[in-house]
């Protein structure tokens, strides 16, 4: 792996992060793991960094808890787990129960409105995407809302570029769906820039 020397991660907060730590957290199914390892190959096949991906399922792979971690940075990984999570995404509200207490009290944390009741009394800053509706509603496929949620986890953090995620994308999802996932995944992309279009 090459460390990145034109520039430096950027956090959803604006500054500026040699290196960053997200999980994305649901049930078995969502394709939560799939979306952590794409995210970790499209920062270091097409942009150079170092990543780390690593996973977890409870006692069932489809239907139990199911988490994958990412860290992706400039520099060398030393220590390969995530410990405090700068972004989580999550998919199910016991998912984020069971998580909520490891983010860094300045965490951004993405959640599918759908299925995930928002905590109250924190300091995250929180963002709503309604995943699974768009995904249902507009692709006929609940099961491409994690494509929803890495584009707009793309979009939200800056970290890894939209093109780069495309092209891992293309190449890391069932054959015969590339076009689906990525047009789920652009339309997350989408709802983060409408998001920002609207303040």
């Amino acid at each position: 792996m090459r460390n990145l020397q034109s520039s430096e991660n950027v956090s959803a907060r604006g500054g500026v992060m040699p290196r960053i730590e997200i999980r994305i957290a649901g049930f078995g199914g969502q394709g939560v793991v799939l979306a952590g390892v794409l995210f970790g190959k499209a920062a270091v096949l097409c942009e150079g960094k170092h990543a780390i991906q690593t996973q977890s399922y409870g006692a069932s792979a489809r239907g139990g808890a199911a988490r994958s971690d990412i860290i992706v940075s400039n520099d060398d990984i030393i220590y390969p787990q995530v410990t405090a999570p700068d972004v989580m995404v999550a998919f199910t509200t016991e998912a984020l129960s069971k998580y909520q207490s490891k983010l860094k009290q300045d965490a951004v944390l993405i959640i599918d409105e759908d299925l995930v009741t928002p905590p109250e009394g924190t300091s995250f800053r929180i963002y709503r995407v309604p995943a699974t509706s768009i995904a249902v509603s507009e692709f006929g496929r609940g099961i491409v809302a994690n494509m929803i949620m890495l584009g707009f986890l793309t979009a939200v953090t800056g970290v890894v570029s939209t093109q780069a995620l495309e092209e891992t994308i293309k190449t890391g999802v069932p054959k015969g769906t590339e076009e689906l996932n990525l047009a789920a995944f652009r339309r997350g992309v989408e709802y983060f820039q409408g998001l920002v279009n609207s303040r």
